[in-house]
Order: C-alpha cells, then structure tokens, then sequence
C-alpha cells in the first residue's frame, strides 16, 4: 500500500517509464508544476523532485498540473477546471470566492465545487490556502520579516496563518525560518521485547517513537528526522515528564499494561495528520484495512495515500498503525518490519481476549 522506494521513482522519471502513470506524481520545486512519471518535458535534477502518491497530494502542497502530461487528465471538462486552477493560481493573494470562480467557467458554485473536488480531490478553498502556504514557507526561507510573509501570501491576519502553520508544518512561524533551530527535543531508549526503543518529546508531547536494532542508528534517524533542533538526551532528572512516558510505554509494549494517554506532538500535512488522528481511534484488539480507514476519513479513493501516511508515522505504537491491514487480511508493510507488527497485534489480541 505504499508508493515505490524514492530510488525507484527517480529512475522511473529518468527512463519516462509508463507503467508507473497513476502509481505516483513527481513535482518540480524550481517550476511548481506536478506530472506523471512519463512525461516528455525536460528532466529536473533528482533534487528538485517531490513524489506524491495521488493529484490531491500534489494539488495541496501548491503545485499546479503540468500542460504536456495531463495528470489530472486531458478531458475538455477537466481541462475547464485545471485552467480554474491557473486561475486561482494568479490570484492567490487576492479574496476568491465560489461566486466569483463560478463567472469564470460559467458554472453555478456548487456545481463548480464538485467538478474541482473530482478533479483534484480538494475544494478550490483549500488549492488557494496551499499556494499561499507555499509562498509564505517561501518568503520566510528568503528571509522576509514574518509579518511581511503573512500579508504577502495573502493571509488576512496573523492568526489565521498561525492556525495554518501549525497544522501544516508544526511550528511556530519563526522557528520555521530558522529551520527548527530553537526548538528543544529530549530523547531516551530503553530495551524492549521488540528491540530498542526511542521516545523523544518536545514541550508539547512525544514527536517520535521509533523502533531499531542499535541505539546510535535510531539517535542518527531522530537527527534526519529533525535536522535543525537541539537535541538532548533525557537524563530522567532533566525531564521527569519523558523518563514517566517511556517507562509507561514500556510496560504497555513488554507487560500488557494498557497503553499510556500520553500528550502528542503530531507533525504533518493535514492529510497525514487525518489519517494519524483517526488511527488513535482504533481500540486494541480491533483493526481495519487501508480502504477502511480512506472511507472513514471521507476520502474513499484515497486508499494509497492511506498507506503512505502510515508508512510516515513516526510515532510507533501511540498511532497504531499497526492495527491497519490490506483488503485481503496481510500484514501491509510497517516502518519498523513486519515481525513487530505481526507481534504487536498478537499481543493486543490475547489481551483483549482475556
């Protein structure tokens, strides 16, 4: 249920290979346009590549479908859309409304709604609110003043963009700027049944468990994961609140103690984070299948992006989404090997049993 490996998909765009239109987008940073993995245009630096599993993905992080390969494809009626989409496109910082939108293709508003969430599985709301999140993520990496970002991207106030920054990229503006650097992550491992465990946590709640083989690999993987903030490894002095959530996790995972309400830091696209928030839903003992969870969250064709967003988890075991499964009852994939999620459900299963 997972997009191909990065490797994969790279050398899918350089060979143009056909077989791979649908499976998953490519985008191009330097141009802001997505395509299809065939595409004839002139080949981007692996670099400047984005891979999206679906149009959605592509469309809410800002970029625009490409003229040549029709990803969203080439029919008259869609065409009528997509040109909707360049539309908003050239005016994302002005107020657009579904009146005004609907004057432009000569269609009623609801009517225009639906055929741009057909197209592009978004509503032209949220196409907008995307451009200029990527322009104000822009701005800041340029170096703009943040409230100079915020006005230039046509946000309308400052705290209309702080609840779309937090949502969309977990932190604060100006921390954002500086690349998380500020930001303070404690981390401790222990020994489990399931090998070694890493717990690191900001002042808002966990933002990482991860399971591994070797300690130093799992800090060098909390590194990659947040390149930019200070990390620290967590005597249980320094921070009580840490060492207290580990030990509870602990006993959830090695002594079938009941799992931990602990406090979150969840850290994705709104999608992901959809799908992160649904899966704490689902009770021990108890799964669901990748459909299951697309048509529960209200993006029924999403079935794909579903798995991709569990494969992005982060947070082992508190987002359990290992408890997700594929139409046909296997395992799926997991980020930490199958053997854990095959142990894990076992586990979960003989206790809800008792």
């Amino acid at each position: 249920m997972t997009m191909p490996t990065e490797q994969d998909m790279i050398l899918a765009v350089a060979k143009r290979n056909s077989l791979f239109d649908g499976v998953f987008y490519y985008g191009v940073i330097t141009t802001g346009i997505f395509c299809q993995p065939s595409c004839s245009t002139k080949q981007a630096h692996p670099d400047h590549l984005r891979f999206f599993p679906n149009i959605e993905s592509a469309m809410t992080m800002g970029f625009r479908p490409c003229k040549r390969c029709h990803p969203a494809g080439n029919d008259p009626r869609h065409q009528e859309v997509i040109n909707l989409a360049r539309h908003i496109e050239k005016h994302a910082e002005e107020k657009i409304t579904l009146e005004s939108l609907s004057k432009v293709v000569k269609l009623s508003p609801s009517r225009l709604q639906k055929a741009f969430k057909d197209t592009f599985g978004i509503s032209p709301k949220h196409y907008q609110d995307a451009l200029r999140m990527k322009k104000f993520k822009q701005d800041l990496k340029q170096g703009s003043q943040v409230t100079t970002a915020i006005h230039a991207s046509g946000f309308s106030s400052d705290s209309r963009i702080y609840g779309e920054t937090l949502r969309q990229i977990g932190m604060t503006p100006k921390t954002y700027q500086k690349g998380g650097i500020g930001e303070e992550i404690h981390y401790a491992c222990r020994s489990t049944q399931f090998g070694v465990l890493l717990m690191a946590a900001t002042e808002k709640g966990v933002c990482c468990v991860q399971f591994g083989d070797d300690q130093d690999q799992l800090i060098q993987q909390l590194h990659e994961e947040f390149p930019s903030a200070d990390l620290k490894k967590s005597p249980a002095q320094d921070s009580i609140e840490l060492d207290h959530w580990l030990e509870a996790l602990d006993q959830h995972i090695n002594h079938n103690a009941p799992r931990p309400n602990i406090p979150l830091d969840i850290r994705g696209t709104a999608f992901q984070m959809t799908v992160w928030q649904f899966l704490t839903q689902i009770r021990e003992g108890e799964t669901m299948t990748y459909k299951d969870v697309a048509e529960k969250i209200g993006k029924p064709n999403a079935v794909r992006a579903v798995g991709t967003a569990c494969g992005k988890n982060r947070i082992g075991v508190l987002i359990p989404c290992h408890r997700v499964l594929r139409s046909d009852g296997g395992l799926g994939g997991y980020r930490w090997g199958l053997e854990r999620k095959q142990t894990l459900l076992n586990n979960e299963k003989q206790e809800s049993n008792l």
